[in-house]
């Protein structure tokens, strides 16, 4: 589970920077907030949990403390270029063909990997520098 600010931003990164489906969404009038889960829909999948407080006007602490979500990609190179083009910053390229970090609006880590084996090493990728933290 995560805690996000802004239940919208934080559905259209997850949803469409990590293509992953809501598999179920429920509000809690009598607590203010509501939850939503996640997953990539396939059967036995994990689900993510993102709750979100209403009326949470200050952030939360930077997410990386807890440590990061990390998801296996079919391409990394193929992956990290079109959450590229969505204008998310690449924090760690995957100049080894095999991990990248990318952050959510909230500020969560989330580390991708290369499914098997890595990939060689490819430009852009290969130049990149890390930006901010990750």
């Amino acid at each position: 589970m995560i805690r996000v600010q802004n239940l919208e931003k934080a559905l259209e990164f997850f949803e469409k920077t990590l293509e992953l489906k809501i598999t179920r969404q429920k509000e809690y009038p009598d607590g203010k907030f509501t939850l939503v889960f996640l997953s990539t829909g396939e059967e036995g999948a994990p689900e993510l949990e993102l709750t979100y407080n209403w009326g949470q006007e200050l952030p939360y602490s930077v997410g990386r403390n807890f440590g990061h979500l990390a998801y296996e990609v079919d391409n990394i190179y193929e992956t990290c270029k079109r959450i590229a083009e969505r204008g998310v910053i690449i924090n760690r390229p995957p100049r080894d063909g095999r991990m990248a970090f990318i952050r959510s609006p909230d500020l969560i880590s989330i580390e991708l990997l290369q499914k098997g084996e890595a990939l060689p090493p490819a430009e852009p990728w290969v130049s990149a520098k890390n930006i901010g933290e990750w």
